[in-house]
């Protein structure tokens, strides 16, 4: 018989949803009185814009999201839009494409990082010390080890900010 979790496991269950859930609602209101788009379209130019020639298989870019798979294509689709990324055919394949990130794309999640900052500042960085943060993201690593493929960050490693 498997064993059940404990009370105090499922209470940290419960505390870690509900603070991501409003933590993650309010960053996305900041945005948006920033006049800024959603958070998923930064992540997605983030991650686009680390790939090493600014572009990725929207496989890739799936894996990469913070967003479940079935948004991505829609999110790609007002990415181009928008002007922010391309589709490009894959010259090796011709049926795969790639998604690569614009100058527009580069400048606008440079300029939203101003506000994202900002936000993650408010809700996170000044509720914790820099000692908290570093034990509360050695505990969310051990969290994220049982994920199966889920790899994150070394504990310090600032995710978040915009290369380059």
């Amino acid at each position: 018989m498997k064993r059940k979790p404990s009370t105090e496991a499922t209470a940290a269950w419960i505390r870690l949803m509900r603070v991501q859930s409003r933590v993650l609602d309010c960053v996305e209101q900041d945005l948006k009185k920033a006049g800024f788009p959603p958070l998923a379209w930064y992540d997605a130019l983030l991650e686009l814009s680390r790939a090493p020639s600014g572009e990725l298989r929207p496989v890739e870019l799936e894996r990469q999201m913070l967003i479940p798979q079935y948004s991505t294509s829609r999110l790609i689709d007002r990415l181009v839009d928008e002007g922010l990324a391309s589709r490009r055919e894959c010259k090796i394949d011709k049926r795969g494409q790639f998604v690569e990130i614009t100058e527009a794309g580069r400048e606008l999640q440079k300029r939203m990082w101003g506000a994202y900052s900002a936000a993650i500042e408010k809700y996170v960085g000044s509720k914790l010390s820099d000692a908290d943060a570093v034990k509360l993201s050695g505990l969310l690593d051990r969290l994220g080890c049982s994920c199966g493929e889920m790899k994150l960050p070394p504990a310090g490693v600032n995710e978040s900010m915009p290369p380059r």
